[in-house]
């Protein structure tokens, strides 16, 4: 029996056509990017042919062809559906866990690489508790968390090691931003443990190919205990202070995806940075909001926040949400994937600020009307981590800004003047300090 819970007009079927053009512009663009670990030249190739501009409108003109109703995609021996409207976004999102889980068979097979009990991939039985505890730790749903002031000095002290003069690259973000994560989470006494994070690393692109690669157990062990030993000594000033108190028996799953979430969310902060160095009128803005606040002192940054919110609307570091069904509704039997492709939502043609550098809708209650615009994804599956990643990106962001004027050096033309590229490859953009 359908549930009762939702009530929408069931998927019509895609023709065998429209879902081999939805796998090869679509989800193959996605999977060869890296979806859990982004591979650099894959995404050298994705900025350079602009790969989510087909995929935006290929799915326009079967949402215009079917009226906005979800499609039934023509796989074997699955049942996959493919969102087309904002309303479904909405639904499928506040149904978590269920009717539609998070923890899809793509994600299990794919985050069992490296934390098998993550929240995430959680059963309905032991999911609560460990959201619980995530959302406790993270304090999730305050502007400030509430080792902010500890989190700010270390945030100051990495962002005074970047270049002060000439050009900032990728790679030399890169490094002071692990350093930072690495303090956040686990203290100073893991700042410099880059081994750590490589080790995680290459679980991640093994993660890649989900069940396709065998698990490297070994390698997983390693990494568990090495976090662990820095978990056990619950530093003062970093999260792993606030685990120790909390306490939870899988907490080392839980880190391991705040880590890997961290690594999205640097992303996320060096294209932002990216945007005001090609957008003067708004990294004037930016630096006027600083008022006098210090390099140590926590503030909620308004509009550095916003900032960062459209950076990851305009490029999604989760370009695919997915969602399956735990029992039998419109969209399907249980089991039924249902995919969200993120760039199509927040790209959609029909959006007057689809190419631009918007941060305003953010402030001015625009996206909040909009719920297909989910940068941190939303309902109660919605990432626990979201404050806390635009408290640190705003703040590495305001330390950089304080002290120095950007320039764009090198990447694709990101102005004010012309949309926007569809596809933004972080790796290759190198920005200079002008001032």
């Amino acid at each position: 029996m359908t549930s009762t819970r939702e009530h929408r007009t069931r998927p019509e079927a895609a023709s065998v056509a429209e879902t081999l053009r939805v796998a090869l512009e679509v989800a193959l663009p996605t999977l060869a990017g890296g979806v859990m670990k982004r591979r650099p030249a894959a995404m050298a190739l994705a900025g350079k042919l602009q790969f989510d501009r087909p995929a935006v409108r290929l799915l326009r003109r079967l949402r215009d062809r079917h009226h906005g109703r979800a499609l039934k995609l023509r796989v074997p021996g699955r049942s996959v559906e493919l969102a087309l409207s904002g309303a479904d976004v909405k639904r499928l999102l506040a149904g978590a866990p269920t009717p539609f889980s998070p923890s899809t068979v793509e994600k299990r097979a794919a985050l069992g690489h490296f934390q098998p009990h993550g929240v995430l991939i959680s059963d309905a039985a032991d999911r609560p508790g460990r959201r619980r505890f995530t959302e406790s730790v993270l304090d999730t749903g305050r502007p400030l968390h509430e080792l902010a002031t500890p989190f700010a000095h270390a945030i100051a002290e990495e962002a005074a090691v970047l270049p002060s003069e000439g050009s900032l690259d990728w790679d030399t973000f890169n490094v002071a931003w692990w350093r930072l994560v690495r303090r956040v989470v686990l203290g100073s006494g893991a700042r410099d443990d880059t081994t750590l994070t490589d080790q995680l690393e290459r679980l991640r692109l093994d993660a890649n190919w989900a069940y396709l690669h065998p698990k490297r157990k070994q390698l997983r062990e390693e990494f568990r205990r090495r976090l662990t030993e820095h978990l056990n000594r619950a530093e003062p000033g970093s999260l792993a202070a606030v685990i120790a108190a909390v306490g939870e028996d899988t907490a080392p799953d839980q880190v391991a995806h705040w880590l890997f979430a961290f690594d999205a969310a640097g992303m996320a902060t060096y294209r932002t940075l990216a945007l005001l160095a090609s957008h003067p009128a708004e990294q004037e803005r930016a630096r006027a909001d600083l008022g006098d606040t210090g390099d140590t002192e926590p503030a909620q940054l308004s509009y550095l926040r916003a900032c960062v919110l459209d950076a990851v609307r305009l490029w999604p570091t989760t370009p695919m949400i997915l969602r399956e069904t735990t029992e039998e509704t419109s969209w399907g039997p249980a089991g039924t994937t249902v995919l969200i492709f993120t760039p199509f939502f927040h790209r959609d043609p029909d959006l007057p600020y689809a190419d631009r550098f918007e941060p305003d809708l953010w402030l001015d209650g625009r996206a909040a009307e909009n719920p297909a615009l989910v940068p941190f994804s939303a309902g109660p599956a919605i990432c626990p981590g979201r404050d806390l990643v635009l408290f640190c990106a705003s703040t590495m962001l305001a330390n950089l800004l304080r002290h120095h004027r950007f320039e764009q050096a090198s990447g694709p033309v990101l102005s004010p003047d012309r949309p926007l590229p569809a596809t933004l490859d972080n790796f290759h953009l190198k920005l200079d300090l002008v001032g």
